[in-house]
Order: C-alpha cells, then sequence, then structure tokens
C-alpha cells in the first residue's frame, strides 16, 4: 500500500496518564513500515460523555506509513491492551485509548471501523492538535478544511447524543433566507420545521410603523412563543427539528427595539426564562450584506417591513456577530449566502451532509 500520512488520536485518563501515551508512541514507532513519527502538543481535556471520571490527557501522532488501516487498528488494540485498558463499555475511564482518525484520503465506514473518525470533527483538542501538526489538510468525508472544521467549534468539545432533540437553529438577518432554507432541508431529510410566529404577533407591524410603545410588548410575544414552540411536548428526544430562528437572538433585537426602561424589563423577564428553551445541537448561520437582505425584503413585499433601512440591519448583523464570537453552546456553520442558494437542491444535499456529522440525524 502506498505510504501516506496517518494521524491518531491518544488519550489517557488512568494511572500515569502522561507515562501511558509515551509507552503507546514507543510502541507505535516499532511498527513495521512506520516511518517519520511526530506528536503534537499534549492537552488537558474534560470527559465528554461521563463528567464523573478522571480528566484525560490527549494528543494526536502523525505517521508516514504504508500499513493499511486494518492492520493498524489491530496494532493500535494490541497496545491498549498492553498497557491495560480492558473491554469495557463505551466512555469508561482507560489508561490509554488510541483512534485513527485520519489516513490520507481514505474513507473507510466497516463494521469495525469508521475513518475519518465518526466525531473528531466534533472535538477542539483532536483538530487543534491536528492543526498543530499540518494547517493544510482536508476532512475527505466532509469536504472541508480541518481549520473551518475547527473554527465551528469556537474552542470547545462535543459528542452526538441520540437522547435529546436534534435541533438545527438556522440565524441570520431578516431577509437573508431563514425560513427558505428550513423548508428546502426539512424537504430534504424530513425534519420537522419549526418557524418563528411572526404572523401571530399583534404588536410587530405597529412596532416597525413606529408605535414604539409596543416594542416591549411584541418582544414578549417572541419569547413566550419560544418558550412554547421549544419547550414539552412540542420538541422530542431524538427527532430532526428545522428551526428558522435561534431563541438567542432575543437580546439582539431587544437592545435595538426597546428604551432604557424598557429593556431593564425585559432582561429582568428574559433572565428567569432563558434556559427554557430547547437548545441547539448545531446553528446553521447565515451571512450576507444587508443591502441584498434588504433587497429581498423589498421584493417580498410585507408592508409592516418598507421602512427597515441598512442601519437597522447593519446593527443586527453586528449582534449576530458578538453573539457567535464567543458561542459556546454547540457547533456553528457559517454559511456564505454569496455562494449558496436555498433553492438549489444540490447545495442543500451538500449542507445536508453536513448537518448529518453534527446530528444523530440517520436517513
Amino acid at each position: 500500500m502506498a505510504r501516506r500520512k496517518v494521524y491518531l488520536g491518544l488519550g489517557s485518563n488512568l494511572g500515569d496518564r502522561h507515562a501511558n501515551i509515551q509507552k503507546a508512541i514507543q510502541m507505535l514507532a516499532k511498527l513495521k513500515g512506520e516511518e517519520n513519527l511526530r506528536l503534537s502538543s499534549i492537552t488537558e481535556t474534560a470527559p465528554l460523555a461521563d463528567m464523573s471520571q478522571p480528566m484525560y490527557l490527549n494528543a494526536v501522532a502523525e505517521l508516514t506509513t504504508g500499513i493499511n488501516c486494518d492492520t493498524l487498528l489491530t496494532a493500535c488494540k494490541k497496545i491498549e491492551k498492553i498497557l491495560g485498558r480492558d473491554d469495557g463499555k463505551k466512555w469508561s475511564p482507560r489508561p490509554i485509548d488510541i483512534d485513527i482518525l485520519l489516513a490520507g484520503d481514505e474513507i473507510i465506514n466497516t463494521e469495525n471501523l469508521t475513518v475519518p473518525h465518526s466525531q473528531m470533527h466534533l472535538r477542539s483538542f483532536v483538530l487543534s492538535a491536528i492543526l498543530e501538526l499540518d494547517k493544510s489538510l482536508i476532512h475527505p468525508a466532509l469536504a472541508q478544511p480541518i481549520e473551518t472544521l475547527s473554527k465551528r467549534l469556537n474552542g470547545s468539545d462535543f459528542f452526538l447524543d441520540p437522547n435529546v432533540p436534534q435541533l438545527v437553529s438556522i440565524a441570520g438577518l431578516i431577509g437573508v433566507g431563514k425560513t427558505t432554507l428550513a423548508e428546502g432541508l426539512s424537504a430534504v431529510t424530513g425534519g420537522t420545521r419549526i418557524h418563528e410566529p411572526y404572523k401571530q404577533n399583534p404588536f410587530l407591524a405597529k412596532v416597525y410603523n413606529g408605535d414604539k410603545e409596543l416594542a416591549l410588548d411584541s418582544q414578549l410575544f417572541f419569547l413566550t412563543q419560544r418558550i412554547k414552540q421549544l419547550t414539552g411536548s412540542h420538541i422530542k428526544n431524538g427527532q430532526l427539528y428545522l428551526c428558522d430562528y435561534i431563541s438567542n437572538k432575543e437580546l439582539i433585537y431587544a437592545k435595538q427595539t426597546l428604551n432604557d426602561s424598557q429593556l431593564a424589563l425585559y432582561m429582568d423577564i428574559y433572565k428567569a426564562f432563558e434556559d427554557k428553551p430547547t437548545q441547539p445541537i448545531l446553528v446553521i448561520y447565515m451571512n450576507d450584506s444587508p443591502d441584498r437582505c434588504l433587497d429581498r425584503i423589498h421584493k417580498r413585499g410585507r408592508t409592516y417591513e418598507h421602512d427597515i433601512s441598512t442601519d437597522f440591519l447593519s446593527s443586527l448583523q453586528a449582534g449576530y456577530n458578538d453573539l457567535f464570537e464567543n458561542w459556546n453552546k454547540c457547533p456553528v456553520i457559517r454559511l456564505d449566502c454569496s455562494d449558496f442558494d436555498c433553492t438549489n437542491n444540490s447545495h442543500l444535499k451538500k449542507l445536508t451532509d453536513q448537518i448529518k456529522a453534527y446530528t444523530a440525524f440517520r436517513d
């Protein structure tokens, strides 16, 4: 088999963690056909699923090798056993864990092995370590640079949990195409659409027409509707939902539309209820220029949106950018709408493939 670079993830949270990783590296270096083994920095991370277990030390090793992945997997399992790992349940503590992350541009999906590793794109500590070794790598299954995948996580680590609602929230400016995208993705995936109830808001049109006294009423209407739509029997564990808003946007709009006294009261109410709505496990942040969004707003012809200005949209966009700059609740896919067409089936299919990687949704 032709030589290619293979990346292995190493983790330890039992015994002498640092020594366990070093011993594993020494054994990997002795594999027949291995050349030029390099090791990333070793970092400490919290356990992902069972938070009651000890902290992990993690690193990534780069091997230039012609060993096929099945043989390499067998060798890794042997090293794990030698260093004291038993065949305990998934997520259990272990002296050493060795995972095949990447193997050149190979894509493998068998009963015993998945390459690229099925959840490596959810681990900042894995992606950062890989980038330390090679900044040019591309994930062969997702067709995305590792650097892009790393930015989606903003330094956080996640795991797929099929036992929570698979809520995908779509964020972005008025007129960017959130509802169109939610409908398109729902048609492709079969997921349930959740639409922002702006038509049912009895105050919204009056607020856009200049009645600022009703701005608080309008914001509270949306807040209560978010809670109704995203809690209880309306949203079920394990099911896929495509929501054309993100509930956290409420503060962006409140700060733009409320006066100081209204905002102070709203904040007291908001803080009491901000944790009630189900949180997304993935956000799709649609980016487009305020001018292009304003053009779409004018074309759809809602009378009460007639006076929306570019300055107002620019202020909202700044609010969204601030929201996601330090976002660590879930991965964020940033969608450049100058290159993406919400009505194009091939574009929707490619995005659906990305969504599948970040959710427990399966066809």
